[in-house]
C-alpha cells in the first residue's frame, strides 16, 4: 500500500465527535487494506484503559485501536491527565503516573520534576508519535477541545503544533446539532496563523438532524467563506454504539427509574471514572440503567452499582453525607443486588485507610461493611489486563487502581453482593446473565461480536456521507 500522510481530526470544540470520527477512519483504513493506528498526544479523561503491557492510556485511543484491529499501546496516548479536582490532575506519562500537577503550572508550561529532572512534555509526545509512525500507516490523529484556544496556543501539545510535527492533513470537525456551526467553523479557521491555516484541508459537519439536502446551500456558503472544502455532512445516529470517554456524554445519560424494566442504578459519584463499564448493561433492551444519587430510586432499584472513582475516600464521605450509603445498605438488606467496581469495591468493604495521604486529607473512613475487606491506599498504581473465571467461563477485563485490599480474590462474592477491581467486568456475558437471570432476561450477546458489528456499522455510516476518495487524494498529495 502507498504511504499516506497522517490525518488529524481537530475540533471546533469539545464533544463535537472527533473521537468517533477518528474511530470510524481507523476502521475504514483497515477495511481498505492499510494498517492504521490512532494517536492523541494529550488526553484529559477519567476513563482510561490498561494496555497489554499493563500501562495506562485514555479509553478513546483504546477504542480506536480496537477499531483498527491492533493492540493498544502507550505511544497512542503518551500523555494522560486524570483530574483529581478542579485544579489538579494526576499526570500519566507513557503509561505510568509521575505525580500530580496544578492546572495553572501545567498550562503555564512549567514541565514536571521527576527524580530531579525536568520532563519536556513536547519532546515526549513527539517521540511517541515518531515511534508510532514508523510502525503504522496512516496515523489517525485526534485533537483536543477547540483548535482556536489562542490563549493556550504557545503551549499546545495536541492540536496544530502536533499536526505540524506530524506533517498531518487536518480535517476540522464541527457539531451542527449544538448550533452556531458557521461561526465556530469559520472562527476556528480564521483564528489560525497563515501557516497553520494551510494545514486545514477539509471540514466535516457532524451530528446533522433532518433532511440532509436542506444543508446543500449551507455547505456551499461554508466553503465560500472558509476557502476549505466540506468533505462530508454526517447525520446524527442512534443505532450505533461506540464507547465514549468524554464527561459530556455522562451528562446525557438517563437519570430516572423506569416502570416495566430491570432497573440498574449506578450511584452518581462526584469523581466517577470508567463509566464505560456500564455501556453493555445500558444497551440491554430489558434494562433501564440510570445514574442517580436519589435515595428513593437507589432503594427501589433491582441492581445497585457503586462505580469506580478517582477519589475513593472523598466520594465515600459524600455518600455518607447525602444518605446514599445508608440507602445502599438498606437495599441490600432487603435482598437487592449490590455490585462494587474498583473504588466502589473498596467502599463496600469494612474500612478504607490512606495513612500516607495519597488521595488527600482524609486518613481513614469506615466502609459500607457489605464485603469483608480492608483497603489501604498506596502511591503504587496497579494497571493490567486480566482473564478470570465466572460461572465456569473464561472472561476478560482490566485493572487500573490505587490501593491494596487484604484479599487475593479477583472477585469477592457474598449474599447479594459482588465486589471486584476488574473494569470491563460487566462486559462479559456470564456476568450479565448471572445478574439478570432471575429477572426473566434472555442471555446476552457476545461483546466481541457486538463491537465488531458496531465498528463496521460506523464505518459504513461515515463512508455514506463523507467523500472518502477525496480524503485519500488529500492524504496522497505530495504538494
Amino acid at each position: 500500500m502507498n504511504q499516506l500522510h497522517p490525518i488529524m481530526f481537530a475540533g471546533t470544540g469539545s464533544d463535537v465527535g472527533k473521537s468517533i470520527v477518528a474511530a470510524a477512519f481507523c476502521r475504514i483504513f483497515r477495511q481498505d487494506g492499510y494498517r492504521p493506528a490512532p494517536f492523541k498526544a494529550q488526553n484529559m479523561a477519567l476513563n482510561s484503559y490498561a494496555t497489554p503491557e499493563g500501562l495506562e492510556i485514555g479509553r478513546a485511543q483504546a477504542v480506536q485501536a480496537e477499531a483498527a484491529a491492533i493492540p493498544c499501546h502507550t505511544d497512542m496516548n503518551p500523555l494522560l491527565l486524570k483530574p483529581n479536582s478542579d485544579h489538579t490532575s494526576q499526570v500519566v506519562l507513557n503509561g505510568k503516573p509521575i505525580g500530580n500537577k496544578d492546572a495553572y503550572d501545567y498550562w503555564r508550561g512549567k514541565g514536571q520534576e521527576t527524580g530531579g529532572e525536568r520532563i519536556d512534555f513536547r519532546q515526549e509526545v513527539c517521540a511517541a508519535f515518531d515511534r508510532l509512525a514508523a510502525r503504522y500507516n496512516p496515523i489517525v490523529m485526534e485533537g483536543a477541545g477547540s483548535i482556536a484556544e489562542i490563549n493556550l496556543k504557545d503551549r499546545d501539545l495536541v492540536n496544530m503544533s502536533m499536526a505540524k510535527h506530524a506533517k498531518a492533513d487536518v480535517i476540522l470537525v464541527g457539531d451542527i446539532d449544538r448550533g452556531g456551526v458557521f461561526a465556530s467553523v469559520y472562527g476556528s479557521i480564521m483564528l489560525q496563523t497563515p501557516e497553520d491555516r494551510r494545514l486545514i484541508r477539509g471540514i466535516i459537519i457532524n451530528k446533522f438532524r433532518g433532511d440532509i439536502r436542506l444543508f446543500d446551500e449551507g455547505r456551499k456558503m461554508l466553503e465560500d467563506i472558509c476557502g476549505v472544502p466540506v468533505l462530508g455532512v454526517i447525520p446524527y445516529y442512534k443505532d450505533i454504539y461506540i464507547d465514549e470517554e468524554d464527561s459530556v456524554s455522562l451528562e446525557q445519560k438517563r437519570r430516572q427509574w423506569a416502570e416495566g424494566k430491570v432497573n440498574v442504578a449506578v450511584v452518581l459519584l462526584r469523581h466517577i471514572s470508567n463509566f464505560t463499564d456500564f455501556d453493555t448493561l445500558e444497551r440491554h433492551p430489558r434494562v433501564n440503567l440510570f445514574y442517580t444519587n436519589n435515595i428513593a430510586d437507589i432503594q427501589r432499584a433491582d441492581v445497585i452499582i457503586l462505580p469506580g472513582t478517582k477519589a475513593t475516600l472523598d466520594d465515600l464521605l459524600e455518600l455518607r453525607r447525602n444518605g446514599c450509603a445508608q440507602a445502599i445498605v438498606s437495599a441490600h438488606r432487603n435482598g437487592k443486588t449490590v455490585v462494587g467496581i474498583c473504588g466502589g469495591y473498596q467502599m463496600l468493604g469494612i474500612s478504607v485507610a490512606d495513612p500516607d495521604h495519597v488521595e488527600g486529607d482524609i486518613a481513614s473512613l469506615p466502609g459500607l461493611g457489605l464485603l469483608p475487606i480492608h483497603t489501604t491506599m498506596s502511591a503504587t498504581k496497579t494497571t493490567q489486563q486480566v482473564t478470570f473465571m465466572f460461572e465456569g467461563q473464561a472472561c476478560q477485563g482490566y485493572e487500573i487502581h490505587q490501593g491494596v485490599s487484604d484479599t487475593d480474590e479477583a472477585i469477592l462474592q457474598t449474599d447479594h453482593c459482588i465486589g471486584t477491581y476488574i473494569h470491563g467486568f460487566l462486559d462479559n456475558a456470564p456476568v450479565v446473565n448471572f445478574l439478570l437471570r432471575d429477572k426473566g432476561v434472555a442471555p446476552a450477546q457476545s461483546l466481541a461480536d457486538f463491537k465488531e458489528e458496531q465498528y463496521d456499522k460506523l464505518a459504513a455510516h461515515v463512508r455514506q456521507y463523507v467523500d472518502i476518495d477525496r480524503i485519500y487524494q488529500i492524504l496522497s498529495d505530495n504538494d
